[in-house]
């Protein structure tokens, strides 16, 4: 038996009740980060209140204001007991007005806009509208939303010069840098934006661990990224943020090809009636479970909070439901990057994740392994290693894994075992803290099978995860040194 010191394979032993505190709840929290949560202080404060991914949004503030965020985060990883994943939120191309006089103008039904591409402070006459192709691909009776689908238009015209005219419908006050929606239009816009590149070469260069994909429509918007990715030799994992009507035409091979996916509630409500989303939501996730990727459901689950002390009521039943759907992760924007009280919708939702998952139905997906995949060996048996400790209410399951794969797979599951993940890869330790009940352990060692449980065990035991009397189930591949795919499954009573 190994009798190595273990001590190098965990980077802080003192507090481990705050680590086991943290990893209590196992749907993930999402918080963006701002300027009510940008400094170290407050980060660790998020991060206590049981943040496991902080997302960047690259819509806002400069690279020095993300890079030192980023080295916050790093910090808070190799001093605390936390192991913080980072999310790297590009904008994608994002269709907004420009100025607008007095940053207000009034518009009633029956009023006629007129959209250009020439930069202008807006008004009656013309609004500036950031998007200089904009005349190609629109049609006359196709709807233009403004301000997240507050202001709603009809266009009657486009002119030889590439002027758009459009008739108010639904009246309001526009303001300055809006949003600027086409539910009926296929844009023909690239996925990624000068200004995306730019940024993806800064979260290349920092190492960040996942990067979310904005505005993805089909597989080909998911290529040009995947092939910047691969150039650089970046290990960066891909999520693609579900918020245009043609990516729940193409959602079954948006998900095969992206590492994560994201339910972006806000577009998607306003580029789809309203009343079809919370079905939308439960089937992105039931396909996303299905096919062992992690699922982020986002926007307004706690925007009560941003001036308020408790939450709504529907959004408490929000938070419960995604939750309940099996969602690998809930996240917050405003509410922890500009709102008052960040620190308090964390602890909220915190609760609010630990109460509903003390109901059954969460557990235990009824899953079949995929015939025709080409790891259906290794499905088959994190499935029955999912199954076996259902059977024997066992107090650990354990994983090793090299791409990330196995912990996914396991975790696809929903194993109300506590999930322990084990991986010589450093970049997969952040990366799957966004993973639904997923605990990432670094372990280097490739001695034998016998050695490589006996370490995992003791290590779990040290930090207090498990005592003796406890049972594991371990799974794990053999030979150690080929790196094959899981292929074995062990219990263990721990001594």
């Amino acid at each position: 038996m190994s009798t190595k010191d273990l001590s190098k394979y965990y980077h802080k032993q003192m507090d481990n009740a705050a680590g086991r505190e943290h990893s209590s709840h196992k749907t993930k929290i999402v918080a963006t980060v701002g300027p009510a949560s940008d400094t170290y202080d407050k980060l660790l404060a998020l991060v206590k209140a049981g943040v496991n991914v902080f997302r960047l949004n690259f819509s806002h503030g400069s690279h020095e204001d993300k890079l030192r965020i980023i080295e916050y985060i790093r910090q808070i990883n190799k001093t605390e007991p936390y192991n913080v994943a980072i999310l790297a939120d590009l904008q994608g191309p994002k269709l907004r007005v420009g100025e607008i006089e007095n940053n207000a103008l009034p518009l009633k039904a029956g009023d006629i806009l007129t959209f250009v591409n020439e930069k202008l402070v807006g008004n009656m006459e013309k609004i500036y509208v950031s998007y200089p192709d904009l005349y190609k691909d629109l049609r006359p009776g196709q709807k233009i939303l403004l301000d997240d689908g507050k202001i709603e238009t009809v266009v009657k015209e486009i002119t030889p010069a590439g002027e758009i005219k459009a008739e108010v419908t639904l009246p309001g006050v526009l303001s300055s840098k809006k949003g600027f929606n086409l539910p009926d239009t296929k844009v023909s816009l690239p996925a990624l934006t000068e200004k995306d590149i730019i940024d993806l070469e800064f979260i290349i260069d920092h190492n960040c661990d996942w990067v979310a994909l904005s505005f993805v429509r089909s597989v080909k918007d998911l290529s040009d990224l995947r092939k910047r990715l691969e150039a650089r030799n970046s290990k960066i994992k891909v999520i693609s943020k579900i918020e245009k009507p043609e990516a729940i035409q193409n959602l079954k091979e948006i998900i095969w090809e992206s590492d994560g996916v994201m339910i972006a509630r806000g577009d998607l409500g306003v580029e789809l009636p309203v009343e079809q989303i919370p079905m939308i939501q439960k089937d992105i996730i039931r396909k996303c479970i299905h096919r062992a990727k992690p699922v982020i459901v986002a926007t307004q689950m706690m925007e009560s909070m941003m001036d308020r002390t408790r939450p709504n009521r529907s959004e408490i039943t929000d938070v419960a439901n995604a939750v309940l759907e099996g969602a690998d992760a809930v996240m917050l924007s405003g509410e922890t990057a500009t709102g008052q009280f960040p620190e308090l919708v964390i602890q909220t939702m915190n609760k609010i994740i630990q109460e509903v998952e003390k109901e059954a139905i969460i557990y235990n997906r009824n899953l079949i392994p995929h015939r025709h995949s080409p790891t259906f060996l290794s499905d088959a048996l994190c499935y029955n290693a999912c199954k076996i400790a259902e059977d024997l209410d066992a107090d650990a399951l354990i994983g090793m894994t090299q791409s990330g794969y196995t912990g996914f797979m396991l975790s696809s599951y929903r194993p109300r075992s506590p999930l322990y993940i084990f991986t010589k890869e450093r970049t997969l330790v952040n990366q799957l803290s966004l993973s639904w009940g997923v605990r990432a352990f670094y372990y280097e060692e490739e001695e034998s099978l016998d050695d490589i449980v006996f370490d995992q065990i003791n290590i779990l035991k040290e930090r207090g995860f498990i005592k003796p009397g406890d049972v594991a189930v371990n799974t794990g591949s053999t030979p150690v040194q080929l790196h094959l795919p899981t292929n074995m499954l062990k219990i263990t009573r721990v001594e």
